[in-house]
């Protein structure tokens, strides 16, 4: 079975059992719509009783967890769906998993580098792209104007930089 990771457990919230989520997806109202989690590289299946947003935090609390000592445990664990449960995304729209680990190449063949994290922000997400010798890291606005084409078949991604923007 194949994992996606949607969360992670910062802290625990109050004394029964809820936990605090940073929630890894830009829509943080996906929770509302989750019945089961999994907890950690061990994949401990929950059940999720209740959920509600704090700011920009979820908070869950989980059938059978009703004391803040039961949850301490996963504090720092991430938590997963199963693939199949992911949502459906708009037509140029990505999962941040699966940009992680694509090849980055100009639109000339060069190749660039590995993107190894997404960071997001309310603008645009920005690519951080690791170089060929992993001693240089590009930001790459992910905007059509410097994005050209994203495979995520082939873990590939095609960019048309301006100058200045990878040195």
């Amino acid at each position: 079975m194949d994992y996606i990771q949607v969360g992670k457990i910062i802290n625990t919230q109050g004394i029964k059992g809820e936990v605090k989520i940073h929630p890894l997806t830009d829509d943080i109202s996906r929770f509302d719509e989750l019945e089961k989690v999994y907890i950690g590289e061990e994949k401990v299946l929950v059940y999720i009783e209740k959920n509600w947003s704090k700011k920009e935090f979820v908070i869950l609390k989980f059938v059978g967890y009703d004391d803040i000592n039961e949850v301490l445990k996963f504090k720092n664990e991430y938590l997963y769906i199963e693939e199949k449960d992911k949502i459906k995304l708009e037509e140029d729209s990505y999962f941040i998993f699966d940009i992680v680990g694509c090849n980055v190449l100009d639109i000339k063949g060069n190749k660039i580098g590995i993107v190894t994290q997404v960071i997001t922000n309310t603008g645009n997400d920005i690519y951080i792209i690791k170089s060929e010798d992993n001693s240089k890291n590009y930001l790459i606005p992910a905007v059509k104007q410097f994005i050209k084409k994203v495979d995520i078949k082939n873990k590939e991604i095609i960019i048309e930089p301006i100058e200045g923007l990878i040195e």
